[in-house]
């Protein structure tokens, strides 16, 4: 064989392989991103709990507001001067009226601890009708540098208030849109509507025996990119007084999978039961920010 067309075939072998090589590293990257994910895996245990995470962050950025609304609520209808404790001395309410609307700004400052033992800082801002005797009212919720738990949040909500439903409670019906960043820098959303019904402790003036019960949908884009439907099959319990939900199932679906997260049986722990579509099932543990 002569030496030139040698060296031709070395070189096409050479493109061959390289080809590969790059085919290879292309997909391992794909793996990686895709969170170690095969095709019938709805979701790890770890972006679980991260996924749990923005839950919390929600459910608490939404109680603040209504708890807000509800102190006004009580106070216009009832006319007595109601004060709720849900909120410490470390935050600086400001109240700015216009001829038909009042804004209200929350700032946490650089740190401030709740009663809920979550640390939040930069400003929550509040705007709704300065009227608030009317069966319903929006709250528009926005966020300045406003972090959870170090947790970096922005976004907004709208939150239809209703002083009394069909069951005779107050509830809150939130379309919400937020992006969490971590100290790591990694980064996930969540969007949706809720449905936030308070069964238990309105207008008590004590946190710590209010009671919600939540149903509803939202997406969740994960860390990776990763896109899940989350909706409530039974709504979920949450007592204020425990950080975790306390009861109720959660459906997660990706790529057409569905697993049911069940949250337990009232006690308040970081327990779950991920039950998947063969029937199978397994005990997982909810972070919450704390281990």
């Amino acid at each position: 064989m002569k030496k030139g067309l040698k060296m031709k075939i070395k070189g096409i072998v050479s493109a061959l392989i390289g080809g590969l090589l790059l085919t290879s590293i292309s997909c391992s990257k794909e793996s990686s991103g895709n969170e170690d994910l095969n095709s019938t895996e709805v979701i790890s245990s770890t972006e679980l709990k991260f996924s749990d995470e923005t839950e919390m962050i929600s459910e608490e950025i939404t109680s603040i507001a209504e708890d807000v609304y509800a102190a006004d609520e009580i106070s216009s209808t009832s006319k007595i001067d109601y004060h709720s404790d849900y909120l410490p001395d470390c935050v600086t309410v400001t109240v700015v009226y216009s001829d038909s609307t009042k804004e209200v700004s929350l700032d946490f400052g650089e740190g401030c601890e709740l009663p809920t033992g979550n640390v939040l800082s930069g400003v929550i801002y509040l705007n709704y009708a300065l009227d608030v005797e009317p069966i319903s009212n929006t709250i528009e919720l926005t966020l300045e540098d406003f972090t959870y738990n170090n947790v970096a949040i922005e976004g907004s909500a709208s939150i239809v208030r209703v002083r009394s439903n069909e069951n005779g409670n107050p509830q809150g019906i939130a379309n919400a849109a937020f992006t969490a960043t971590w100290p790591s820098g990694e980064t996930a959303s969540f969007s949706g509507t809720r449905r936030r019904e308070w069964i238990e402790g309105f207008g008590t003036g004590f946190w710590g025996d209010n009671v919600f019960l939540i149903t509803g949908k939202r997406t969740y884009t994960s860390r990776a990119g990763n896109q899940f439907v989350k909706e409530i099959a039974t709504p979920l319990r949450r007592e204020l007084s425990c950080r975790f939900i306390v009861s109720g199932v959660l459906d997660i679906t990706r790529l057409g999978n569905t697993v049911s997260l069940d949250f337990g049986d009232g006690s308040c722990d970081a327990k779950g039961t991920l039950t998947y579509s063969d029937g199978t099932e397994e005990e997982v543990f909810l972070r919450r920010f704390k281990n």
